[in-house]
């Protein structure tokens, strides 16, 4: 027969309607929902970077550079490359009120602008004034949450370090925030002629210096960075254009959108078992259709292409159905999601987002019913009367077997291609197909248990019903424990993940963490700020060590990233110092320290766990521009660094005669009591008013706000697939509801009760909701355990709420889905149903 016979076949059939297929076309629909709709909010927000990129990075163009400003000749360059220059500082400090006798301080983030600020973009200001006007005769504009913490009012005086500033308004939309990256204190906007003599500008202070630059109409933006990388990346200049406004924001969007979309997969791989039952479903109700088909002269191919045909017409309503979810729930919230967003967004169709999912979706329909529909071409005509399918062998034909293998690796590589992480991708692949393998063994073990136990319930008739269902050969332990237990066990993973390092930060950091972190302590003051922390009996312990930032430019003489390739520490300028001798607290893994008065070459000491990562060796120099200067330096030696602990960590440390003639200052950190940390604060500040003081613990605060909003968005996508789990109950529940049916019919005749017969179902369906939910949060805890360890490298416990939850979530949610579906076979009359099977 050809396959036009079978395109008849499959058409008249699928005239029947969906019944049946509800749940399939569910199940598709979300996981490609979810997908699409979590591609479509990262590219509305990419897009929405590009789009505005010049105006988050404040112009064209950008150069930047550290603890200097531009010299003559960089200024010259700048200035003829460029139709309009605007200068700007960004830098730490400390905002002091005082009234009443009482001085209250906040840490801040100040932005330092000249008159020419803002190039692009404007800045919003509640009082609304020009800011022209408002950075007027010392003014100063500044975040609403630290005015509030400050209890300033516009006409209110303040201090930062030396210099009394006026705020003259708020800051109710600022341009450039997003391209700014992340801060630990809120924004204060200045005039940096008005930070003169105010200590915190000096030479070797901790500040970045950012040159905003127009660009002429027509500038090709890649023949103005090579010419100005090539005049003076050696001088230590970055350089960022408007096609990359927000670089930081840019690759934390790319990413958290990449594990999302994996999150999505492991939805879609819980919705493909949905989809799997109930294609299993629909063929065992065709049977006898299938069978009277082979008594015609049907071929085994005409079988296999007129089911294929049906399932694969369905399966596109499916994705079809989940593409538009996916396109238009984004567009809809759109309001909401760009209002909760911190940087510009632009919601439309984006096709490439919504072909990622279609790909998903195809993929995952193939891949979930192959098996089934491969079983069905096995049914011969001599089976009209038997369920065929149960009869079945296990593994259908190899063709199928291999075509399966095809599939999976074409899901896995689709998905690598399109997240752009490897390694991730193949973890999350390797972690669900491990999952669904342990599911799959304790399904079987548990109707193994069940028929086991069976006989010792002798006496107790609600529960020998309910085990010798759950071992018998048509229960859907299978489907239960697979679709609950996967969604279970993302849930739990997330769960105890996001626990784990709430703990870390909330609970075990502090502990080993310093109460204060002091930066731009002038060589002058490290005297006098020594002898107010070592009388102090609260001060436990002091870290000092002087600072200096640079850039690491060159390797081994060759470009850094030509080198060894993209690095976090190739990214932007990295923290040096220099020593003496190793600190008491220093491990040196590998070489050797220089001796004390070394005086020769320069050389350094790497953080053993980076070098091993760039593969940098004993031997190899590194050059390193620091205020516009080059030091080349050969590595003698590599040391540990414990860069978990909010200590002093240095990436570099050089021998002194490399760095102690360049201008500096110390940073320091300090282990005290709480009690006296705020008198600590204090003194300090008071008598050194350009030092800026930040408390660890408020730094922590503001990284676990942060982790709180990628937790939720994590846990969304966690719920997505919990969901879909929770559909595949059920739809297995509403498959199960004639055998249901049966049986309470044959109770009934015997005298069992409706009550008795409830209590059986309930207890069936408790029982597996609380086998599957046990199973996940073994395989959940076992991949958080895995993640913490490998992935994070810190210690992991059992965060015992979650996992509680987990375990009951999945009683109650076969509990609900099973007794949805049990009202109907208790109220049908036996006599109907046992004359129906006759």
């Amino acid at each position: 027969m050809s396959l036009a016979t079978s395109a008849r076949f499959a058409r008249r059939e699928l005239r029947g309607g969906l019944r049946g297929f509800r749940i399939f076309l569910a199940c598709l629909a979300l996981g490609v929902a979810a997908i699409a709709g979590v591609g479509s909010v990262r590219s509305a927000i990419q897009t929405g970077l590009e789009d505005q990129g010049a105006v988050l990075l404040g112009g064209d163009a950008l150069a930047e550079f550290t603890y200097r400003f531009a010299t003559e000749d960089e200024r010259t360059w700048m200035q003829e490359t460029a139709t309009a220059v605007s200068e700007i500082t960004d830098f730490r400090s400390m905002a002091t009120v005082t009234r009443d006798g009482t001085t209250e301080r906040g840490l801040t983030q100040v932005k330092s602008v000249d008159a020419a600020y803002p190039l692009l973009g404007e800045i919003v200001l509640e009082p609304p004034m020009p800011m022209a006007e408002a950075l007027a005769d010392h003014g100063a504009v500044m975040a609403p949450i630290l005015a509030d913490r400050l209890a300033l009012q516009p006409g209110d005086t303040f201090r930062l370090g030396t210099r009394d500033f006026t705020l003259r308004a708020t800051i109710a939309v600022e341009p450039d925030d997003a391209g700014d990256g992340f801060g630990l204190g809120p924004r204060t906007i200045v005039r940096t002629a008005d930070l003169q003599g105010s200590g915190l500008l000096s030479e070797g202070s901790l500040f970045e210096t950012e040159y905003r630059m127009l660009l002429p109409p027509g500038t090709d933006l890649d023949t103005a960075r090579a010419g100005a990388l090539e005049r003076f990346e050696d001088k230590g200049l970055s350089w960022r254009d408007a096609r990359n406004g927000a670089p930081g924001i840019a690759r934390f969007v790319e990413r958290l959108g990449s594990f999302l979309v994996l999150v999505g997969l492991s939805g879609l791989a819980v919705g493909g078992i949905g989809v799997s039952a109930a294609v299993r479903a629909y063929l065992a109700r065709k049977t006898s259709v299938i069978a009277t088909l082979r008594t015609l002269g049907a071929t085994r191919s005409t079988i296999f292409q007129t089911y294929f045909i049906q399932i694969g017409m369905l399966s596109l309503v499916g994705i079809a159905l989940g593409l538009v979810l996916g396109a238009l729930v984004p567009i809809l919230f759109a309001p909401l999601i760009a209002g909760a967003l911190p940087v510009p967004t632009v919601f439309t169709l984006y096709p490439g987002a919504l072909g990622e999912a279609a790909l998903y979706g195809v993929l995952t329909a193939l891949l979930f019913t192959l098996w089934p529909l491969a079983r069905a071409e096995e049914v011969r005509a001599a089976t009209l009367f038997r369920d065929a399918l149960d009869s079945a062998r296990l593994l259908p034909a190899w063709r199928y077997v291999l075509a399966t293998l095809v599939l999976v690796a074409l899901l896995v590589g689709s998905a690598t291609l399109f997240a752009g992480r490897p390694g991730l991708t193949l973890w999350i692949a390797g972690g669900i197909a491990g999952a669904l393998l342990v599911l799959l063994g304790a399904a079987w073990a548990i109707r193994w248990m069940a028929r086991l136990a069976t006989p010792a319930t002798r006496g107790r008739p609600a529960w020998r019903w309910a085990l010798g269902a759950i071992g018998g050969p048509r229960e859907s332990a299978g489907s239960v424990v697979l679709s609950l237990g996967l969604g279970l066990t993302v849930l739990a993973a997330i769960g105890q993940i996001d626990g784990n390092l709430q703990s870390a930060i909330q609970r075990d950091l502090p502990e080993v963490a310093p109460s204060y972190f002091f930066v731009d302590i002038q060589k002058d003051q490290m005297p006098g700020y020594l002898e107010r922390l070592e009388n102090d009996p609260a001060v436990s312990r002091i870290d000092s060590a002087p600072m200096l930032r640079g850039i690491i430019t060159r390797i081994n003489g060759q470009p850094a990233t030509e080198a060894v390739g993209e690095h976090w520490v190739l990214r932007g300028d990295r923290g040096v110092t220099y020593s003496e001798t190793p600190g008491a607290r220093t491990t040196v893994t590998a070489g050797e320290w220089w001796p004390e008065g070394y005086s020769g070459p320069p050389q350094v000491s790497f953080a053993a766990e980076e070098a091993e990562e760039m593969g940098l060796k004993l031997g190899d120099t590194l050059t390193v521009n620091i205020l516009g200067r080059d030091i080349t330096a050969t590595i003698t030696s590599f040391r540990e660094v414990d860069f978990s602990t909010a200590g002093i960590g240095f990436v570099m440390t050089m021998n002194p005669a490399a760095l102690s003639a360049a201008p500096h200052t110390f940073i320091s950190t300090v282990y005290a009591e709480e009690a006296a940390e705020a008198q600590i604060l204090r003194d300090l500040a008071g008598q050194y008013p350009n030092i800026t003081a930040i408390r660890v613990r408020d730094a922590i605060d503001r990284v676990s706000e942060l982790l709180d909003g990628i937790g939720l968005a994590v846990r969304w996508g966690a719920a997505a697939t919990l969901l879909t789990g929770f559909l595949v109950l059920i739809g297995a529940a509403a498959a199960g509801e004639g055998a249901r049916t049966y049986e309470a019919a044959v109770l009934k005749t015997l005298g069992a009760t409706r009550a008795r017969i409830l209590q059986s179902f309930a207890l069936r369906s408790a029982l597996l909701g609380g086998a599957a939910g046990a199973v996940a949060l073994g395989a959940g805890i076992a991949g958080a355990w895995a993640v913490m360890t490998f992935v994070m490298e810190t210690d992991f416990a059992v965060i015992w709420p979650s996992a509680i939850g987990i375990v009951t979530g999945g009683v109650l949610a076969t509990l609900l889905a099973g007794l949805g579906f049990a009202w109907r076979p208790l109220s049908a009359r036996p006599a109907g149903v046992l004359r129906a099977r006759e």
